[in-house]
């Protein structure tokens, strides 16, 4: 493989890792998270979703997420593939009936088989921190779609 082609496979290796060159200034300026819009292939049906989840180590504290904000250990943020980020959801650990509140504010886990990341602070609160994954279920509140606006998702539903 020639020099140039490595380089710019790793190069789009390490920007889906968010690991890649920083955003412009005014770009991550002008950029707020609460008016993100769905991306196409996102899931914006609200519904229920059961797999494993996982939570970042605290190692990624402070790096930047899918939607331009620094992540903290301490927060509620979680990264899904397929929910449209600023997405609101409640996380149910199926295996101790624990619940969160995370939004989700970045891309990933890109782990095979896993529909979650969460902080350390939402993996403590759902009882997963020792074995470092869960079945969960997520259920949506609020899901941000294409056009722009908010709509409720399935666990606004009575």
């Amino acid at each position: 493989m020639s020099r140039s082609r490595l380089l710019l496979t790793a190069s789009t290796v390490l920007a889906g890792l968010g690991l890649g060159t920083a955003m412009p200034a005014e770009a991550s300026r002008d950029r707020n998270p609460r008016e993100e819009r769905a991306r196409p292939g996102d899931d914006t049906s609200g519904r229920v979703q059961r797999g494993q989840a996982s939570h970042y180590h605290r190692r990624f504290h402070g790096r930047q997420m899918a939607n331009g904000k620094r992540f903290s250990s301490e927060s509620n943020s979680a990264a899904s593939r397929t929910l449209p980020l600023g997405t609101t959801a409640r996380v149910r650990n199926l295996e101790t009936g624990r619940i969160a509140t995370v939004e989700i504010e970045d891309r990933g886990p890109y782990t095979r088989n896993r529909i979650l990341d969460v902080s350390p602070r939402t993996a403590h609160e759902l009882g997963m921190v020792r074995s470092g994954t869960a079945l969960v279920e997520i259920v949506p509140l609020q899901v941000p779609q294409r056009d722009g606006s908010l709509q409720p998702g399935a666990g606004t539903a009575r």
